[in-house]
């Protein structure tokens, strides 16, 4: 019995052992990576705990603002909404940055976290949409300037009301509908940019896919595993994309049919450039139909904000309209009518305004995410360990009037002003889609955003044509400019707001 006894002491006592070293393997990387994250200055609180999670998500601004004239030129980490520790990175530290490869600064494993991929599924690492769009749609642009032009004639009036007086307009709404319409001639083609079907899931994906991250990152950490699968978003979110792929499987069947024919004249868009691409890898219509899905979120989310800014701005600097629309006319008249990539180009005062707009109303509190894969040394000394996000406070380099002097001015010809008396140097980085350390809003190094250049053509052409076809103003009563919403360090329009249109 003693034996008996004395043998089952020592297999739990052995048990508990293996126990007590298992969970002091588990716990020791954490200890380490939390004790090499507290060397690291800390501003307004550690991750944990709802109120600072609330904090966070309500009161974003305040926080980088006020960390960035505290910790200007040195790293500080902050709580995000997610529970988990940022470590904001001051803008003199983006050029030894940018040099680190992917295996050590992740932009995707970043995005990871803020779309909740996990859940929605979303794909961020697509190679293919990212060739395509830097080595088939960036230099297709100046044959692809014409669709866009025909397809803005088209859905203007289309979309936008008579306007033959002063007429309100929900003009966001309508900007999605043009612009879904408008990148639809190239994503998909002629055949299915104004079919009824594409345009739904064009303008409803995106909401769709919004409506999901922000439903799960309401959701407590701890619990997402269990209740994110759940959300009846989500589910919304998983109908849509099938019915995605079923409505381009006929298209694409019918284009795979049709290339058995050798004198088959291949369409210039999108989804056959993909395709093409695609071919060796045995695509299917479902990984397609991601592809599209992809492209949808980044392009029309992202330009119909845009557009939408730069209108809210315009309609609250009246003065600013007679200037733009003499330039827009005097472009397109010398290049006939006709709205080239060199005419696009000469429109420098219409550049200078949309990034002025970029500037004073920038898409989020911050740019350059990553993911840290690998630990990092900087050149001051500072340490970042793996697994934490970082991300540099781009909303409050452009408000430090050591960057833009007067920067708490709007100012809608400071770029034209800076590329007309500077160097080459100067006319080059006072551009809409250029970026760097000052620059921000289409990200920075080798993963800024590769579909600026068509976005910008596309952005500047829909507004020129607002220009000189309309007369926009605020409504009744009011000349400032709507306020932003602002939620965790993401900023957008108000979409429910109405500005005023009465055609010239």
């Amino acid at each position: 019995m003693d034996i008996q006894y004395t043998g089952l002491a020592h297999t739990l006592q052995t048990a508990v052992i293996a126990a007590l070293i298992f969970a002091a393997c588990a716990l020791l990387p954490r200890l380490h990576y939390r004790s090499q994250l507290a060397k690291l200055p800390v501003f307004g609180g550690p991750a944990t705990g709802e109120k600072q999670r609330q904090t966070y998500l309500n009161s974003a601004k305040l926080i980088y603002l006020s960390g960035y004239a505290k910790f200007k030129d040195s790293i500080y980490r902050i709580a995000s909404s997610d529970g988990e520790d940022t470590v904001v990175v001051p803008v003199s530290m983006l050029p030894e940055l940018r040099r680190l490869g992917d295996d050590v600064l992740s932009f995707p494993k970043a995005i990871d976290k803020l779309m909740e991929t996990k859940y929605t599924k979303m794909e961020t690492e697509s190679h293919l949409v990212i060739q395509s769009v830097r080595s088939d749609l960036t230099p297709a642009l100046s044959r692809m300037n014409q669709f866009v032009r025909e397809e803005i004639d088209k859905c203007v009036p289309k979309y936008l009301p008579a306007c033959d007086d002063w007429t309100e307009v929900t003009i966001y709404k309508v900007l999605v509908d043009i612009i879904a319409q408008v990148s639809g001639r190239i994503f998909v083609g002629p055949e299915l940019c104004e079919d009824p079907e594409y345009l739904g899931f064009a303008t409803n994906y995106t909401l769709d896919m919004i409506d999901t991250v922000t439903a799960i990152k309401k959701l407590r950490p701890l619990f997402r595993p269990f209740t994110a699968p759940r959300c009846p978003e989500l589910r919304r979110l998983r109908q849509r994309e099938k019915a995605a792929a079923d409505m381009l499987q006929p298209m694409v069947r019918q284009r795979q049919e049709a290339a058995k024919d050798p004198n088959w004249v291949k369409p210039d868009d999108m989804t056959q450039w993909m395709m093409d691409r695609g071919a060796g890898d045995n695509m299917t219509v479902q990984d397609l139909a991601s592809c599209q899905l992809g492209l949808i979120f980044a392009a029309i989310h992202t330009t119909s904000l845009t557009t939408t800014n730069i209108l809210y701005t315009l309609a609250s600097t009246p003065d600013y309209i007679k200037p733009l629309r003499e330039e827009i006319r005097s472009v397109i008249a010398e290049h006939d009518g006709n709205i080239t990539t060199k005419a696009l180009q000469q429109m420098e005062k219409l550049d200078s305004y949309m990034k002025e707009v970029k500037r004073v109303y920038p898409p989020a509190m911050t740019s350059f995410t990553r993911r840290v894969l690998k630990g990092i040394t900087l050149s001051n000394g500072q340490y970042i360990p793996p697994g934490v996000i970082i991300e540099v406070p781009s909303q409050a380099i452009y408000n430090d009037s050591a960057y833009y002097p007067n920067s708490a001015t709007f100012d809608g010809f400071r770029h034209y002003e800076l590329r007309r008396g500077g160097s080459t140097a100067d006319h080059a980085r006072n551009q809409f889609v250029t970026t760097n350390e000052q620059n921000l809003a289409f990200g920075y190094g080798r993963h800024a955003c590769p579909g600026r250049f068509f976005a910008a053509n596309e952005i500047k052409m829909i507004v020129a044509k607002m220009i000189l076809d309309y007369d926009i103003k605020m409504p009744e009563g009011m000349t400032e400019r709507y306020a932003q919403i602002e939620v965790g360090r993401s900023i957008s329009p108000n979409p429910t707001k109405t500005l005023v249109f009465k055609r010239v």
